[in-house]
């Protein structure tokens, strides 16, 4: 019955929202993790093949590095929260038809402290 509920529990994440799972278990460690390693960082619920097979999306996409150890591989990311995040707004920005309007939306939904931050950003870029 446990493993019924932890399969069920897998099944209704997104394929995406296991990605983030596994990026945010990796950006938190700091160092490679092996897939055993990952599974027990998102809390052990998820099967060992599962998670293997994340990370192996996640390798052919780019965004994780694997090294080679011995028969073992333990994953990285390849690039940190932030960077992916600004590369998926730079993305959504080139896609649509209006990407100063999709700007100007953007910024009139930020939070005070996001508009403050946004700002300094901007007067230590010189702009």
């Amino acid at each position: 019955m446990a493993g019924r509920v932890a399969r069920d529990r897998a099944e209704r994440r997104s394929s995406g929202e296991l990605e983030h799972e596994v990026l945010a278990v990796l950006w938190a460690a700091g160092r490679p993790l092996t897939p055993a390693q990952v599974r027990t960082g998102i809390g052990g619920d998820l099967a060992y093949n599962t998670v293997h097979t994340i990370l192996k999306r996640l390798y052919d996409k780019g965004l994780v590095l694997r090294d080679a150890d011995g028969r073992r591989g333990a994953y990285r990311p390849a690039k940190d929260a932030a960077q992916l995040t600004a590369e998926a707004m730079r993305e959504a920005l080139d896609r649509g038809p209006d990407p100063i309007g999709a700007l100007r939306r953007f910024v009139t939904g930020l939070s005070a402290q996001e508009e403050r931050a946004l700002r300094e950003l901007l007067i230590a870029d010189g702009a």
